[in-house]
């Protein structure tokens, strides 16, 4: 990773990420949730020496560790963003939304399709890739949700509601996966059209374009 830019986006990040263990209010669960941003770090590395991502892809994974971090120092159900909304904009956007719960898990859960989406579907050389992207999507969702089950039935109700996060709803893990995938179609869709409009290949080729005969 000799890209100055690169270098740049990431300390960006381990900023944030560091920032949000300033007094945490949940240090234990916020571990807990940040085991998986290690994993995801370390799988980034790995996968960029064996195979060097392109820096848009970098980003997009960044901004969804950075969404992570963020609901993790808040446990995703606590995260304040109603107070934050009244400070810049003067009002809360549940009293708009008529939203009754905290939907932060949510904006995570669709941004991981939006994120990744692209990401496999740049990174998968055939012609079934934006299938491929969408579907990969929608697997690691549903092990992710069958994690979360394991946890239901491991730990204390308690620790297992503050590491899940389903506040009360029983259709709480349907609805993130429903969400990752709408979010993977977006994804994969907007990567098409951009590289459409900009005349680039297509994302399933090796960046030579397919003839009119195929």
């Amino acid at each position: 990773m000799n890209d100055r830019r690169l270098r740049w986006t990431l300390a960006g990040f381990f900023v944030l990420l560091a920032a949000s263990w300033w007094w945490p209010p949940h240090p234990a669960e916020q571990a807990m949730h940040h085991s998986l941003t290690v994993i995801g770090l370390v799988a980034l590395l790995f996968v960029h020496r064996w195979r060097a991502l392109p820096y848009p892809s970098i980003v997009l994974i960044l901004i969804f560790l950075s969404l992570h971090s963020v609901a993790a120092r808040w446990m995703y159900s606590y995260v304040p963003y109603d107070q934050w909304t009244e400070v810049l904009l003067g009002v809360r956007l549940s009293e708009v939304a008529g939203w009754e719960r905290n939907h932060f898990d949510r904006l995570v859960h669709l941004a991981y399709g939006i994120c990744f989406g692209p990401v496999i579907v740049r990174a998968v050389r055939s012609r079934w890739a934006p299938l491929i992207a969408v579907e990969a999507v929608l697997s690691t969702s549903a092990l992710y949700e069958l994690f979360e089950w394991g946890i239901a039935l491991t730990l204390a109700p308690g620790d297992a509601e503050a590491y899940n996060g389903q506040q009360g709803d029983m259709w709480d893990a349907h609805k993130d996966m429903a969400l990752a995938t709408v979010g993977a179609l977006v994804g994969v869709l907007v990567t098409w059209w951009w590289r459409r409009r900009a005349g680039l290949a297509p994302v399933w080729s090796d960046g030579a374009k397919r003839s009119p005969a195929m």
